[in-house]
């Protein structure tokens, strides 16, 4: 009862130093948009991971910014990321996604900001931590591990569903145009033939 007891007091003490949010954002063509996340004091880690679902080339150009307006990390036409990196400085940091390379093409960007830092006992060394917390950090590092596949797999999940979808709407146009085209041909067939018995018949005239 007792290893039960401080089990749960211990994952609720993981939950509380572990906070995320992850939504999901349409960000419009030539849009500029901006998430933030807070850092409660210096050394603390920060998880930022972002995937783009659907929408153009599947890209979109991504920048952090720290609480003094530096740019800690950019990229350009990037599909997705995962980064870790330490808050040099207490404040507010920006994610911000950039999609003014489209014009006409919105996208749909996934992305989570997350504050995870290791629990562990204050004014213990690592040696002296017990058989029950290592096995608890253990599946907690593993969970961590398996939400990241699903993000990984539901991410290719929407990009095939939405390469299906146009390939589907660019057969259907296809196949549209190409009836046209079949009766078109059938109708000026017919204006041939008609036009040829046409002026025979004047000719015997």
């Amino acid at each position: 009862m007792r290893i039960q007891l401080l089990s749960i007091g211990f994952l609720c003490h993981l939950c509380t130093l572990i906070s995320a949010t992850a939504l999901t954002y349409k960000l419009q063509p030539s849009e500029r948009a901006c998430f933030f996340s807070y850092a409660d004091q210096k050394g603390l880690k920060l998880a930022f991971y972002f995937a783009v679902q659907s929408g153009g080339s599947f890209d979109v150009d991504y920048s952090v910014v720290g609480p003094n307006g530096k740019t800690i990390m950019d990229g350009t036409k990037e599909r997705q990321g995962d980064f870790v990196f330490t808050a040099k400085e207490q404040g507010e940091y920006r994610f911000c996604f950039n999609n003014e390379m489209s014009t006409f093409a919105e996208k749909m960007v996934e992305n989570e900001s997350k504050n995870a830092q290791l629990p562990s006992k204050q004014g213990t060394s690592p040696e002296q931590t017990s058989a029950l917390e290592e096995s608890i950090l253990k599946v907690s590092r593993d969970l961590s591990t398996i939400n990241r596949n699903q993000k990984y797999f539901r991410t290719r999940e929407n990009r095939n569903m939405s390469t299906v979808k146009s390939t589907e709407g660019r057969i259907f146009n296809f196949s549209v145009m190409e009836s046209a085209l079949m009766v078109a041909m059938a109708g000026l067939q017919v204006f041939i033939v008609r036009f040829f018995f046409q002026g025979a018949r004047k000719g015997y005239v």
